[in-house]
């Protein structure tokens, strides 16, 4: 464990739109959790071909961000430099190393170790025999249900699960499908955010020589407290723009925490081309709802977890849990783990910047839009 009173990790950086690349894409198919319109979501999708948009719609839910293996690209680590890498792995092996079943896993909890060791080996099984069974598809629907919820549905992951038993065809078929997405969408979005990234990551490294490491990652990560789930000796800190404010981390090694943080300005919205800033947005749609305000209210006194706040609410946990990840959206709370169990406390300077970004939107110019 960590020395928690002599905490002095080694920060790196690393820049990559490959990152974005495949972050966008993941936000793309979940856009209720990163608060994007589900809408606009389904019409970027709609530009890749229906043979590939149907695949990643079948996989995606297993797949999620590659961090690891990005991480692992030399530079300059663009979309480009990805796919070509890509394609130098053979088919057959190209999902196992780009999601890294084959790497050992890093987790310390003796339990969460054993199912992270399972879902490993149980799908280099099902790509190794060409078969999976029902007791696999119980496994998953168990383990990926928890991070999915109701939204995970078994006809899904049993699609999921036919592709993965066809490592070949699943190889060359999301191969194909990056490169049309890349193409249909992304080639022109990669110009798009390089700058903002680029700005972004030369602000945290700015931010990291005026504050210590704790400072620091509740202000990258717009909320988050440095709890022990994130602790190590050494981090690697990259911009995102489409996951703002919220983050996504990864244990490479067992020295090394890698922490994906929002670089995306206050008054830019993820939609190219929309005025109204997603910060702003937010802000405006979680303070609009008397729940969410007798939640800010009771935070501004002391720090509580959902289910204190379910009891003075007199309201289901999930109902509360769905208030509170509304306002860890708009960055209107903090988050703690403490012992797994998460706590909010009140962000009271992001309110204060809330209405600063309402006033600046009110009095900007018109002639830009």
């Amino acid at each position: 464990m960590t020395d928690e009173t002599n905490f002095s990790p080694t920060i790196q950086w690393d820049f990559g739109t490959a990152y974005e690349f495949f972050i966008s894409l993941h936000v793309l198919h979940v856009p209720d959790h990163f608060g994007i319109r589900a809408s606009w979501a389904a019409g970027v999708r709609s530009r890749i071909p229906a043979v590939e948009r149907k695949l990643l719609e079948d996989v995606y839910s297993v797949t999620g961000v590659p961090m690891n293996w990005i991480n692992s690209l030399p530079a300059p680590k663009d979309a480009i430099s990805a796919l070509w890498a890509l394609k130098q792995i053979p088919a057959s092996q190209r999902m196992i190393k780009l999601m890294g079943v084959d790497r050992p896993c890093m987790e310390q909890d003796t339990e969460k170790l054993a199912k992270h060791k399972q879902f490993n080996e149980t799908l280099l099984r099902i790509a190794d025999s060409r078969a999976w069974n029902v007791e696999d598809a119980d496994f998953f629907m168990k383990v990926l249900g928890k991070k999915s919820g109701p939204s995970l549905k078994r006809e899904s992951l049993e699609r999921t699960l036919d592709w993965w038993s066809r490592p070949d065809e699943l190889g060359d078929g999301f191969l194909s499908a990056l490169q049309s997405y890349y193409q249909a969408f992304f080639e022109e979005e990669e110009k798009r955010i390089t700058p903002v990234l680029k700005a972004g990551l030369e602000r945290a490294k700015t931010l990291s020589t005026s504050m210590p490491v704790e400072e620091l990652f509740v202000e990258l990560s717009q909320g988050v407290q440095l709890g022990e789930e994130f602790r190590a000796p050494k981090f690697i800190f990259a911009p995102a723009f489409w996951t703002t404010p919220l983050i996504l981390f990864e244990k490479l090694d067992a020295d090394t925490q890698l922490v994906v943080f929002g670089a995306r300005p206050a008054n830019m919205s993820v939609i190219p081309g929309e005025t109204v800033p997603d910060g702003l947005l937010r802000s405006l749609k979680a303070l609009a709802d008397p729940t969410r305000l007798k939640i800010l209210f009771y935070l501004s006194h002391e720090s509580l977890t959902p289910s204190e706040l379910a009891r003075k609410l007199q309201l289901r946990p999930p109902t509360v849990t769905h208030h509170l990840s509304e306002l860890r959206l708009a960055s209107l709370v903090e988050l703690s783990l403490e012992h797994d169990e998460k706590r909010y406390a009140i962000r009271k300077q992001a309110l204060e910047s809330a209405f600063g970004n309402l006033t600046s939107f009110l009095q900007s110019d018109p002639t830009q839009e």
